[in-house]
């Protein structure tokens, strides 16, 4: 069991979701972020007044997969997301070491489904 965590641009969302559906991974969770890498942000002035952003908007994606799925998330990701320039994002695999589902009390891979 692992858990991948993608960060993206906020413009690939859209395209990242389907291509997980397309990959038969349904189960993510999806949030909002800000932060920056090697990107660094950028300066924008308003009224005069020159600013510096320098914690861009991201997509977080947190998806729980047994270990035969990883490579095909991992996959649609890295297609969807990649532009070829600098902040596209990044991609971690986690390791899972208990998992247990709520609702039916199954546990392990059978609770990640």
């Amino acid at each position: 069991m692992k858990m991948i965590v993608a960060i993206v641009r906020p413009e690939a969302f859209e395209d990242v979701k389907q291509a997980l559906f397309n990959a038969k991974v349904a189960k993510m969770t999806v949030s909002h972020v800000k932060g920056c890498g090697q990107q660094m942000g950028y300066t924008e002035s308003y009224r005069g007044t020159v600013t510096e952003v320098n914690l861009l908007n991201k997509i977080r994606f947190e998806i729980c997969v047994n270990d035969d799925y990883v490579k095909p998330t991992v996959n649609a990701i890295m297609e969807t997301a990649r532009s070829g320039n600098i902040g596209d994002g990044k991609i971690f695999v986690l390791p899972i070491e208990e998992c247990y589902r709520i609702r039916t009390g199954e546990e392990g891979s059978d609770a990640i489904g």
